[in-house]
């Protein structure tokens, strides 16, 4: 089958999947949005309780990771994930979700070498970059 460039272009065109790329930045965004907000839920009903803003700020992340990681232990997260796409990744509960996938996906491997071994595959790498960067940024800050 002999086809010139555009003849192609035209067949690639016409048998490639279509871009659902609004319909997933909806999704992303309506899911995404929907855990800030259950954070803000999350964060007054902890001031109504009598907490300070910095107490209150660090029981909703705590909330937060607790349920990323009842959600994916659950297998549920994967479903929202699957769902909304990065609209999952980018709050805290994307992090909780780094931690516990590998770790499950690793457990028939045992407790050290499955699962505390592999917990951190996925979010070691960005704990150890944003410590290393923090540090690099604040000895920039104390010498200026």
């Amino acid at each position: 089958m002999n086809m010139t460039n555009d003849e192609y272009r035209d067949y690639a065109k016409r048998h490639a999947p279509r871009s659902h790329a609004a319909r997933n930045m909806a999704r992303a965004f309506l899911v995404g949005g929907l855990i800030c907000c259950l954070g803000q839920l999350l964060l007054n009903l902890y001031a109504a309780a009598g907490l300070d803003g910095e107490s209150a700020a660090t029981a909703v992340s705590v909330t937060l990771v607790l349920l990323g990681a009842l959600l994916t232990g659950l297998g549920l997260y994967d479903r929202i994930a699957k769902f909304a796409g990065a609209g999952t990744l980018v709050p805290i509960t994307g992090f909780a979700n780094s931690v516990v996938s590998p770790a499950l996906e690793f457990k028939t491997e045992g407790f050290i070498t499955g699962t505390a071994a592999k917990m951190f595959v996925i979010a070691g790498p960005v704990i150890v970059y944003g410590i290393s960067a923090s540090a690099v940024y604040g000895l920039i800050l104390c010498l200026i």
